[in-house]
């Protein structure tokens, strides 16, 4: 769980607020859980929710509703080549991301989130979360791309 947290937040203290968080809230709604799926993916999904609502208390979700996604970029995505790359590597890259892009790409590449769920969690359009995961994978793409040219 500390991880999903470690995902959302780009620091510890507010990490592990959200771990705290949300083991209080599984303690809280254990009998919500109605023994469809596994456990361990209702506790995810919890743990997710939880960091969604910190972040949209904080306002620290700057997705810009004006953002629509550009039909080049969504072909360009669908042909890329990922290299090889280290993890721990990666996962700073995906810390440095701004918040609303690292959000969604977060939720839609780590978490398995649709566009149309995050755009509800989010409350922006189904265009503005393709464009912040467009813009998202191309930062990404160009910082792997220097890190495999050093």
């Amino acid at each position: 769980m500390y991880a999903i947290c470690f995902r959302y937040f780009k620091n510890a203290d507010d990490a592990n607020d959200a771990l705290q968080e949300g083991f209080i809230k599984i303690y809280e709604k254990i009998e919500d859980y109605r023994g469809e799926g596994s456990f361990e993916g209702w506790i995810k999904r919890v743990q997710v929710n939880l960091c969604l609502m910190q972040l949209r208390k904080t306002k620290m979700i700057y997705a810009l509703e004006g953002e629509v996604a550009d039909e080049n970029i969504a072909e360009e995505e669908e042909g890329d080549n990922y290299y090889s790359i280290e993890p721990q590597v990666l996962f700073g890259m995906i810390k440095d991301l701004p918040e609303g892009y690292r959000t969604v790409f977060n939720m839609y590449v780590l978490d398995g989130y649709s566009h149309k769920e995050i755009s509800e969690y989010l409350s922006v359009s189904e265009g503005t979360s393709k464009s912040q995961l467009a813009r998202a994978k191309r930062i990404l793409k160009k910082q792997i791309l220097l890190v495999r040219n050093k």
